[in-house]
């Protein structure tokens, strides 16, 4: 741009310069906003404690369990009933006493822990939920002593670090390859994302402290990193954050409102009730409200991120247009967009609870019983309200882009002409 045209009175129609007052205003805001989820995150910071083990989670001596890796040598059918079953031995277990059941007996080696290169041996009568074992299957296997001390092995899980890794590596490579520097900055960001989950908010709901304002903290801290790295420090993505973190406030009321309308109480969810009854100073209504606010970041993101460039988009193609111009025309982008996420967070909650409602569908109760009980209720609030929030993020983010978009005080040109036009088109 050359000097001469920063003394020319148009000084202020360049496309995306901004008035200094709405940049200073929505600076400011998010300041405040990121002071108040810094003395947020302080305050409500997770003490020292330490929970005791759930008892289905411990060992014989109420200690953690400890999972050693294993490989299936031997699979065959036959009798059961060895005294070997689950100790460890060099080279052959014994054989059983009487020849009462047949069952699946698996012949393991042991291939790390204190007792590696020696075996041990499983017998599984079959049955649904039991591991169907094959030769050359990696598992982990649980080490526990009995009251003599004797060790003692069982079945865990199949080993899946292998397989996990080359589908996480393959989800990683192409990112970085379609989304270049932006996929990886974005990649950075779900670590830290997962990070802020992991040291902050899940410790912080142990420690029985209120679950709104701990998702929040830590929702309101994933945004701001999260929104910087993938999309760069801007104007564009800084309004397009404001939308988010409103929105976010307003998921937040409204999930505790459907809640307590709705009375959910979590308990249809086996984990729910295993946390009900081991970890009892946690609120379980709290863990579904921080599920619910956390649940709609992802969503949210994605639509105020949109709505924002398409206001900065629009105002910069057409130097002409007022706000409200560009704010209207933002808004048609974003009645497509909420009409296709809507989908995306129905059927995404709809797959998640398939089995349920495959369970549902053949215990011939009526569709209002399913509907209503609390499992599937909690999906449909959790729709509803992830879809209110979306849709009213629409909106404000638009609103607040078109603000920063167009400079206030800018003298509007006179020739309206490409907006007629669009007028005559569309009409």
């Amino acid at each position: 741009m050359t000097d001469h045209h920063h003394h020319h009175h148009h000084d202020n129609s360049e496309p995306l310069a901004i008035s200094a007052t709405a940049a200073r205003v929505v600076v400011g805001l998010l300041t405040v906003i990121g002071i108040f989820v810094a003395i947020g995150a302080i305050m409500l910071w997770p003490s020292e404690q330490s929970v005791d083990i759930p008892l289905p989670m411990q060992n014989a001596g109420g200690g953690a369990v400890q999972t050693e890796a294993g490989t299936v040598v031997v699979q065959d059918v036959g009798p059961c009933g060895s005294p070997s079953l689950g100790k460890v031995f060099a080279d052959k277990p014994e054989p059983p006493r009487t020849n009462a059941y047949t069952c699946q007996r698996s012949l393991i080696t042991i291939d790390s822990g204190p007792h590696e290169g020696n075996k041990t041996l499983f017998e599984i009568a079959p049955g649904p939920g039991q591991p169907d074992l094959r030769a050359g299957d990696q598992i982990r296997v649980v080490r526990q002593t009995d009251p003599n001390g004797t060790p003692l092995y069982s079945f865990e899980d199949y080993s899946r670090g292998l397989p996990l890794t080359l589908i996480v590596i393959a989800f990683v490579v192409v990112i970085i390859a379609v989304a270049r520097w932006r996929g990886l900055r974005a990649l950075l960001g779900l670590i830290f994302a997962f990070a802020v989950l992991v040291l902050f908010l899940l410790p912080a709901l142990l420690d029985g402290k209120p679950a709104i304002p701990v998702a929040l903290v830590a929702g309101s801290v994933i945004l701001y990193v999260v929104l910087y790295l993938a999309h760069g420090v801007n104007l564009r993505t800084s309004s397009a954050l404001l939308g988010t973190l409103t929105s976010m406030v307003l998921a937040a009321v409204l999930s505790w409102v459907a809640i307590e309308m709705t009375h959910l109480t979590g308990l249809s969810e086996e984990q729910n009730t295993n946390v009900a009854t081991y970890i009892q100073h946690v609120s379980i209504t709290g863990l579904l409200l921080a599920g619910f606010i956390i649940g709609t970041l992802g969503v949210l993101n994605d639509v105020t991120i949109t709505q924002a460039s398409a206001a900065f988009e629009l105002a910069a193609l057409d130097e002409s247009a007022s706000r409200r111009e560009v704010f209207t025309a933002a808004m048609r982008v974003g009645r497509d967009h909420i009409a296709s996420t809507v989908y995306t967070l129905v059927l995404a909650y709809a797959g998640g609870a398939l089995p349920l409602l495959l369970l549902f569908s053949v215990a011939g109760r009526s569709i209002r019983d399913v509907l209503t009980g609390d499992a599937v209720a909690i999906e449909i609030t959790r729709s509803a309200v992830g879809g209110i929030a979306l849709a009213l993020s629409v909106p404000l983010t638009t609103g607040i882009a078109a603000m920063l978009a167009r400079p206030f005080g800018a003298k509007k040109k006179v020739q309206p002409v490409p907006v007629r036009h669009a007028r005559h088109a569309r009409s």
